[in-house]
Parts: structure tokens; C-alpha cells; sequence
């Protein structure tokens, strides 16, 4: 393609060279770098992309994209094609879509961004729109789909170039809506600068993300920025149960769509009934069954019905659909076991969604006894800590405090900041096993008739990171390796 067409709209000044210059590829990791490609320098969270300019130019690079013109002054001679840029990020993102014709603007795009319910909102509008007939595409922190194929995702939202390469094979697919997870970090870095998007749903603001936006405000601004770039023809469609619902839309200029479980909205839900099976919910007075369970998913299943209607389905076959849907990988799944045990496993990592987790399991069985099992990630977010705690204390009979990614944070320090939170009465209830399938085992042999155990943060990961190794773990297939061991 063209390098003009490329730099459409990117706010970037060709320095020297031709903007007629024919581009095969463009990159951000100069690794990928191949003859004929666009290298772009990003001043990175961890490297900064300048230093990288001579191993892109070495390895085929003719167009080089930068901030510094430091990094750039021995290229000044050569017949390198240099672009200077005000943002790297915003213009790799611009470059990104036009590389690949802006694909955004080719289906329609939803975009869900909060704390927590996102991948479970996602992943079931994706399945609940393919059950209604329509071919659809899936950008989430589990896997990404083009239609029914999946791959494994790295990240909650992709790097512009993945994300716009996705979009790219969605169109050529078919595909007619792509719904898309949104993270307060993505916002920032500008990795979702120049898609258009149809709907943007805000769920819920929580502590979390504190380790990279370091203040509760920084990460609101992050949440509301997607909000404030929203054209005029999306909607805006937000939790008004949320203290910051109706901040998501001061300054939005798309339509607002509000949504509750407790107030007056424009769409309403409310729970009947439930049990490990599932609930029994009331959507603008329609009764509809799901087979999830707990009052976060009612939220969940509201925000999908609102984005659906709004979007155009119709109510009652929406609400059909809905029916059918079984809940995202490792958010909240049951399994049984001997002594009728219920291992309940969540990917519950935040203060609100342990607390939203174990308060839905007290109600369903508030006679049983509930253990709660869950560590906190290394080098991340260190507050949440002792809250999280807390809240296991509160709400949990016994607890056992264990690992989760401690990455290259030793397990012990994690967990005596989590025992901080704890008072005398707290510390009596619990264990401390650093080794998570130990702490997994112990759990399921302590535990009564009855009993129900939650496995909160890992969900879906099949892995542990320990230092900087990533090992195989999937709670799934220890969980029924103890079952076997019991029968």
C-alpha cells in the first residue's frame, strides 16, 4: 500500500522522502521487521522502540516512524524514508486501519469496557448473536474469534495491529458484528485510536489496574475517555446502578442507553429466584431462566439484552436466545464431587468480584459451608491486597490464602500483605499453603458435607507464572484428579 494512503489521517509529517513509497508491512517489534516494511518507534511501558531503529532499518525497514529526531539523525544520508510523528502509539493505531481499510467501518462493533463482567459479556453476546443467525466475530482477554474459529488471546485488548488484522479476516469472513473487550490500559495506550464503534457498554468501576494508572482517577479518566470518543451515530449504554454510570456519559455524543437492576432505567431486571442450577430473572417484565447464577450476572445478562435491542433484535427472541447460554470459561463453574462438595471456580482477582462471588454462593447455599481459596498476583496492584482479605474473612467460614502468578514476587511477601488484612478471628480461620495444588488439595479434604469451595482468580488460565517461567495448571483437571483419588 501507499504510504500517503497509510498516513491518512495519522497527523504525521513525511521528513524526508516519498509519500508514494510502496509499504509491504508495518511493525512496532523490530524483530518482525521484513524488506519493504514500516517500522514504527513506540516508547514502550518496558522499552522504549529508538533503540530499535537500527535493527529495523538492518533488517529491510524503508519507512521508519518517530518521535525523536535524535534517534533518527544518522539516517538523514541514507534512502530511508523517515515520518515523524507527534504520538507513535496514536499513529501506529491510524496506520493500523488504514493498512487494512479500516475494517471497523465494515461491520458493527461493540465495545464493552469496567472492572469486571466483561469477557463473560462478550463471550455471550458473541454466542447469543451467532444463535440468532448472525456470523460474528469475538476480541477477548480468553480467545479471539473469526466466526467459529478461535485462537488463544494475549491480552484484553490486542495491539492495533492484531486487533485491526482480526477485524480485517472478520470482514472478509462475513462476519457482521465483532464484540470487543476494552481495557482501561488499552484506552490509554491508544491500541483501539481509529476503530469505529456501533455501541460501548461500561459495566462497573472497581479497584484494579491501581499498579500501572496509580490513582482511582486516573484509571475513571482511562474508562471515560472511550466513552468521549464514541460518534454521534453509536450508542453509549451504561449501568446507572454503578456510582460512575452516568459519568461515562458527560461528554459522550453518541446516544445514551441505561440499564439497572435496582432502579428506574431504560431496560430492568430483577431476580426471582436461583440456585447452583441457575435464575430465574424479570427483563422489562418478561420472565426469562438462565443458567447462570449470582446477582453480577444478572447485570451481565441485563447489559447483553440492552445492547441486543438496542441494536435491533427482537425482545422475546433475544430473551430466547438467552435461555440457552452457559457462562464464559472459568466464571463461576460448578463442579461436583464426593460428599456432595461444590468447587466452585471463578476468575475473581478484585476486591468486588471476590465479594460479588461469595456473597452470590452464600445465598444459594447459606447453610453450607464455604471455604474460600485465593492469592494475589506479583507485581501487580499491592492495595487490593489486604481488602481482598477482608472481604474472605467476612464472607468465608475457613480460607486458604495460596498463590496466583507471583511472577517474580516471592509468594510469602503476597501473602502477608493479604494477612495484613486480616484481624485475630480472621487469622484463626485460615491456612497459608504457598503451593496452589497443595492449598487446592487441602481444601477439598477439609471440607464437610456439603460444603462449597471457591478457587478464586485463576478461571480460565491453565498456567501458574512463577518467576518468569510459566508453568501448565488448570485447576479443572486437578479438581477432578482429587475427585478420583475420593470415590
Amino acid at each position: 500500500m501507499r504510504l500517503d494512503r497509510i498516513l491518512k489521517g495519522s497527523g504525521c509529517t513525511v521528513v524526508k522522502g516519498g509519500c508514494s513509497t510502496e509499504v509491504s508491512a508495518i511493525y512496532d517489534d523490530s524483530r518482525k521487521v521484513t524488506p519493504g516494511s514500516l517500522f514504527v518507534a513506540v516508547k514502550g511501558f518496558a522499552a522504549d522502540g529508538h533503540g530499535f531503529i537500527p535493527k529495523a532499518v538492518a533488517l529491510g525497514a524503508c519507512v521508519i516512524v518517530y518521535e525523536d529526531e535524535a534517534a533518527v539523525e544518522g539516517l538523514m544520508d541514507s534512502d530511508i524514508v523517515l515520518v515523524k510523528a507527534e504520538s507513535s502509539r496514536h499513529a501506529l493505531a491510524i496506520m493500523a486501519a488504514n493498512f487494512y481499510d479500516n475494517p471497523s467501518h465494515k461491520l458493527t462493533l461493540v465495545g464493552i469496557t469496567g472492572t469486571n463482567g466483561k469477557t463473560t459479556t462478550v463471550t455471550l453476546l458473541h454466542r447469543m448473536f451467532t444463535a440468532l443467525g448472525y456470523s460474528c466475530g469475538l476480541l477477548s482477554t480468553i480467545a479471539n474469534y473469526v466466526g467459529t474459529k478461535g485462537t488463544e488471546a494475549r491480552n484484553t485488548t490486542s495491539d492495533p495491529l492484531t486487533i485491526n488484522s482480526l477485524l480485517n479476516e472478520m470482514v472478509d469472513a462475513g462476519c457482521e458484528y465483532c464484540f470487543m473487550e476494552v481495557s482501561s490500559i488499552g484506552v490509554e495506550q491508544e491500541r483501539v485510536a481509529g476503530l469505529k464503534f456501533k455501541a460501548g457498554i461500561f459495566s462497573n468501576l472497581t479497584h484494579d489496574h491501581l499498579d500501572y494508572h496509580k490513582t482511582f482517577a486516573e484509571y475513571l479518566r482511562c474508562k471515560k475517555l472511550f466513552f468521549d470518543t464514541l460518534p454521534a451515530d453509536a450508542y453509549a449504554i451504561t449501568n446507572v446502578d454503578d456510582r460512575n454510570g452516568m459519568v461515562m456519559l458527560q461528554n459522550t455524543k453518541a446516544q445514551p442507553v441505561t440499564y439497572s437492576v435496582r432502579s428506574i432505567a431504560d431496560h430492568t431486571c430483577r431476580v426471582i429466584e436461583q440456585s447452583f442450577e441457575g435464575m430465574l430473572l424479570k427483563i422489562d417484565g418478561i420472565e426469562a431462566w438462565s443458567t447462570l447464577i449470582g446477582q453480577h450476572n444478572a447485570y451481565n445478562l441485563l447489559a447483553i439484552y440492552t445492547t441486543a435491542v438496542t441494536l435491533g433484535a427482537d425482545p422475546e427472541e433475544t430473551l430466547v436466545a438467552m435461555s440457552t447460554l452457559k457462562p464464559a470459561p472459568g466464571r463461576l463453574e460448578n463442579m461436583r464431587g464426593p460428599k456432595d462438595i461444590s468447587v466452585i471456580i471463578d476468575y475473581a482477582h478484585t476486591p468486588d468480584a471476590l465479594e460479588n462471588v461469595l456473597k452470590t454462593l452464600r445465598e444459594i447455599a447459606p447453610d453450607r459451608e464455604l471455604i474460600c481459596l485465593f492469592g494475589c498476583g506479583g507485581d501487580r496492584d499491592r492495595t487490593k491486597r489486604p481488602e481482598m482479605a477482608a472481604i474472605a474473612q467476612k464472607l468465608a467460614d475457613r480460607i486458604i490464602v495460596t498463590s496466583d502468578n507471583s511472577r517474580t514476587e516471592k509468594t510469602s511477601d503476597i501473602m502477608a500483605d493479604i494477612k495484613a488484612g486480616m484481624d485475630i478471628s480472621g487469622r484463626a480461620r485460615s491456612l497459608f499453603i504457598e503451593d496452589r495444588e497443595e492449598a487446592i488439595r487441602t481444601a477439598v479434604m477439609m471440607a464437610s458435607q456439603g460444603a462449597t469451595i471457591l478457587l478464586a482468580g485463576k478461571g480460565h488460565e491453565t498456567y501458574q507464572i512463577i518467576g518468569t517461567e510459566k508453568k501448565h495448571f488448570d485447576e479443572k483437571e486437578i479438581v477432578a484428579e482429587i475427585f478420583e483419588t475420593l470415590e
